[in-house]
């Protein structure tokens, strides 16, 4: 769709964290594109079309917590791979809200690329086969001047991911399963945590867990939650939302 979309408001495809302020932190969710008009949202929630919902979009180092109030206007239920979510916009009477997410928006298109340096990505996952996937996947981040450089180590467990991120090179982002042997993923992001010198490190978790898992690691401070199966769409808009990089 890119080059071709003749929406008025063209979409962003930005991965940022969803909140609902006085809900539980079970109903945290996250974006799956952007525009001046609205955004599309994946959410497990019970929401229909027309409810107006107030929400809090953010993401830990790139965006300051950011309320607005929304309108749904389609729900998508989960088929195919792909996660339910609903469309919501931004409504006519909220003209402030609508003006703080074209700022964004604009923003993430005009935003310039860390250029010149490679980026050191962590992949924790005890399957072979799932660590050659996300592999394909990171090699194919491309940024406007062209392919993006990403180096990719792994680690089988988080005993040795510790042992990793304990020695230079520093990496830039972490990629995580959470039920692996030896040291399990929510042991990993503890750890990682409660180390003065990651505290900024990117967490990205990639799980077939369900609800309790995620509020738990969620709780432990992650950036991002992604649920397996997962495209590769996601992994690469995800990554690159990580990591700064505009594509």
């Amino acid at each position: 769709m890119e080059g071709k979309d003749k929406r008025r408001d063209p979409r962003v495809p930005l991965v940022l964290r969803v909140d609902y302020p006085g809900a539980p932190e079970f109903f945290r969710d996250a974006t799956e594109n952007l525009s001046a008009g609205g955004i599309f949202i994946r959410t497990d929630r019970d929401l229909v079309q027309g409810d107006r919902v107030r929400l809090q979009i953010s993401f830990p180092g790139l965006l300051e917590p950011l309320e607005i109030e929304v309108e749904v206007v389609r729900t998508r239920p989960p088929a195919r791979g792909d996660p339910a979510g609903v469309a919501v916009r931004i409504p006519a009477d909220r003209p402030e809200d609508r003006a703080r997410i074209a700022r964004l928006v604009e923003s993430a298109r005009t935003e310039p690329v860390r250029a010149g340096r490679a980026y050191l990505v962590l992949v924790v996952e005890d399957n072979p086969h799932v660590v050659e996937m996300y592999e394909y996947a990171l090699r194919r981040i491309r940024s406007p001047s062209g392919p993006v450089e990403v180096q990719v180590e792994y680690a089988s467990n988080g005993h040795l991911a510790l042992t990793r991120l304990a020695r230079p090179p520093r990496v830039d982002l972490v990629i995580a399963d959470l039920f692996m042997p030896v040291m399990d993923g929510f042991t990993l992001v503890e750890r990682i945590r409660a180390d003065p010198g990651l505290l900024d490190l990117p967490v990205m978790v990639i799980s077939a867990g369900g609800p309790e898992a995620r509020q738990r690691v969620s709780g432990l401070g992650i950036d991002v939650y992604l649920q397996k199966p997962v495209q590769f769409a996601d992994i690469i808009r995800t990554v690159r939302t990580l990591l700064r990089i505009q594509g």
